[in-house]
């Protein structure tokens, strides 16, 4: 072998050696790298029922449906305009079509990606240049014709077709990541039917509060004309000497303050009308209702199910759920992007030096290049988006318990207001009986002279703020009852 074919032949095979290692190298240093799963939180299982129930739970949710329970046909049609105007779920479901394009989009990172492309390019090559001694070169060849001459000043270049590049998902990492949309995507729906179930338990109660305002107010007008009755027969007995000034005085001051709690309660009303009214997507109006739906039932059903139900009914629980999966596939897809990517970039086309040759036979040109690319110098980035990933899955661990920790304790909790609200309510509507006796009493002692006026007075004062106590108690069952059709999922069915 000469010494000029040596000197060619060994930087070849150097150049190759060094090429091959390289890429071998950098795939095992990067399988090599690949992190493993981290260990995450565990999840306490609920208890297998509620605390202090009498009987067995049923073996699935008994949750009435809301018109089935709530039968006020005024507050059913109430609430199903709000379901169609409320702002916050109209920004809610603009959520959801967010969420929904892209998982769209991560659909479309399965597929390849083909772009139509029409290029157009012109260089003018030196004549000491690999190109501009090659073209050159070409033009004087006999094997080729006029039209395959090649333009040297300039040279043009004419591309209309398809090129396309397409990541071979061999690891999963892009199904990974679509999963990881779906779940985020569902979780957006959940998210949405949560605000749904939070609205109409908001409305529901409002409009019982509503409703007990107009009750109260009922018994404030009631004792107003009671005590402008008592003043009148003070005033009487003072002309005839039976009663003094100062008798007449504390009526009248009585009647007054009566009066003014009317007027708090006449701004208390309109309030909660314009609350509910902006909960519904419209400005103040009157709200269409009846106050004789504002008694409590003989028998109000507590919703009894397994605590295991609540999986399935509460949305913000389904919503935590949705997004641990989508932590955990993005936790997967992290890991995997410590492996090499396959693309492949394919492209079919015309392609010519001179427009006028652009279409003819023989300007059909086609390719394809296939690569494996391994990350070796973007580790600390894929580390941290590997740490990131992980925290975010452990987050959401953690948020699925704090979720079910409240869901549990807000069942329990509002299923004994439930039951205390109605004994509360029994007692006070006895004291109120005895009380209405009292002023009875005190009111035909004091026309003898076997009462003062004081203890009239009294006597009132006692019963107005017990009445007022009981439409109290009274809104605190409903309101109970409403937190707990909530706390076990509630939702609106239409």
């Amino acid at each position: 072998m000469n010494k000029n074919s040596y000197t060619t032949y060994i930087p070849h095979i150097n150049f190759t050696a060094a090429i091959s290692g390289l890429l071998i190298g950098s795939l095992l240093i990067t399988s090599c790298q690949t992190m493993k799963p981290q260990a995450m939180p565990v999840v306490k299982p609920l208890p297998a029922q509620y605390p202090g129930t009498d009987v067995s739970p049923l073996p699935d949710s008994v949750l009435l449906s809301f018109d089935e329970f709530f039968k006020d046909r005024n507050l059913l049609a109430f609430i199903d305009s709000a379901m169609k105007h409320n702002t916050d779920l109209q920004i809610a479901w603009e959520r959801i079509v967010k969420a929904e394009a892209r998982l769209m989009a991560r659909k479309g990172m399965l597929g390849p990606n083909v772009s139509a492309m029409v290029s157009a390019s012109a260089d003018k090559y030196g004549d000491y240049t690999l190109n501009g001694v090659g073209n050159f070169d070409t033009n004087l060849s006999p094997n080729i014709n006029k039209d395959q001459k090649i333009p040297v000043s300039p040279t043009t270049d004419m591309f209309v077709g398809l090129r396309s590049d397409w990541e071979i998902d061999i690891w999963g990492k892009l199904k990974n990541l679509r999963k990881a949309a779906l779940a985020e995507a569902l979780a957006t729906r959940e998210a949405r039917q949560f605000l749904v179930t939070n609205l109409v338990a908001q409305l529901t109660e409002k409009y019982y509060e509503l409703l007990s305002i107009d009750a109260e107010l009922g018994i404030i007008q009631k004792n107003i004309h009671l005590q402008e009755q008592a003043l009148e027969i003070v005033r009487a007995q003072k002309e005839g000497g039976r009663a003094n000034e100062l008798a007449v005085q504390q009526f009248a001051a009585q009647l007054t303050n009566t009066k003014s709690i009317a007027y708090n309660l006449q701004q208390e009303r309109t309030a909660t009308e314009n609350e509910m009214n902006a909960l519904a997507g419209s400005y103040p109006r009157y709200i269409i209702r009846d106050t004789a739906q504002f008694e409590v039932p003989d028998s109000i059903p507590l919703f009894m199910g397994v605590p295991a139900a609540l999986l399935s009914n509460r949305p913000d629980i389904r919503q935590q759920e949705l997004m641990l999966q989508a932590a955990r596939e993005n936790v997967s897809a992290a890991r995997k992007s410590f492996l090499p990517s396959l693309v492949i970039s394919p492209y079919i086309a015309f392609n010519a030096f001179a427009p006028g040759l652009l279409f003819r036979q023989g300007s059909g040109a086609y390719g394809i290049l296939g690569g494996i690319t391994a990350p070796v110098f973007q580790q600390k980035r894929l580390k941290a988006d590997y740490v990131i990933a992980n925290a975010d899955n452990r987050e959401a661990v953690h948020r699925y318990q704090q979720t079910l920790l409240d869901a549990y304790s807000e069942v329990v909790t509002t299923m004994s207001a439930v039951k205390n609200h109605q004994q509360s309510y029994r007692l006070k509507k006895i004291e109120v009986k005895q009380l209405q006796e009292a002023v009875a009493t005190s009111h035909e002692l004091y026309m003898y002279g076997y009462a003062s006026y004081l203890e009239v007075i009294t006597a009132q004062k006692n019963t107005l703020e017990a009445e007022l106590e009981m439409i109290g108690k009274k809104r605190d069952i409903f309101l109970a009852v409403v937190n707990l059709y909530r706390a076990l999922g509630g939702g609106w069915a239409k």
